[in-house]
């Protein structure tokens, strides 16, 4: 797994928050960068592959569903920069530090994909909660905002996904 916990992986900067609460903030997110980078490519995996009855509408939902994510990658890169910490972003670093389970690359059927997004998301959505409880112990309400906000838009995509696996 990545550690960002070094002091070397910090940068100057006059900004009010001292280094103890910056480096636990920024090794979170990046734990929720590399889940967050994962979970985009697992979704363009069910977007490329998926196959049935509902191809189409599930095409499109999943690559919608990946641009979320991507704009969620480059808020969380931003908030670590800014708290002058080091984004480990790459494909790499994402595959070594993510939460997430490894996607069944068997998983051919539009439900199963759903079944399979579903799965990861609500572990992606519990992950996101934990790390609004934890930004504000640390006293970072800016990045607790952040975590709120992505939340949101979680939450309302794993009701998406669920909503396509009843009846």
């Amino acid at each position: 797994m990545v550690s960002t916990t070094s002091t070397s992986a910090f940068y100057p900067t006059r900004l009010d928050l001292p280094l103890e609460t910056r480096k636990p903030v920024v090794e979170m997110l990046n734990t929720t960068l590399a889940a967050t980078t994962d979970l985009r490519t697992q979704t363009k995996q069910a977007h490329w592959n998926v196959k049935g009855k509902d191809f189409y509408q599930l095409h499109l939902l999943f690559d919608e569903m990946a641009g979320e994510l991507e704009e969620f990658s480059d808020m969380v890169a931003e908030r670590i920069t800014a708290l002058a910490g080091t984004a480990m972003g790459t494909v790499r670093m994402a595959a070594s530090a993510s939460i997430l389970p490894e996607y069944d690359f068997e998983v051919v059927g539009g439900m199963d994909h759903v079944a399979t997004l579903a799965d990861r998301y609500a572990a992606y959505a519990k992950h996101l909660r934990e790390s609004i409880n934890k930004a504000d112990e640390l006293g970072d309400q800016d990045t607790n905002d952040l975590y709120v906000e992505i939340s949101r838009t979680i939450d309302k995509r794993l009701w998406f996904l669920e909503a396509h696996l009843v009846g």
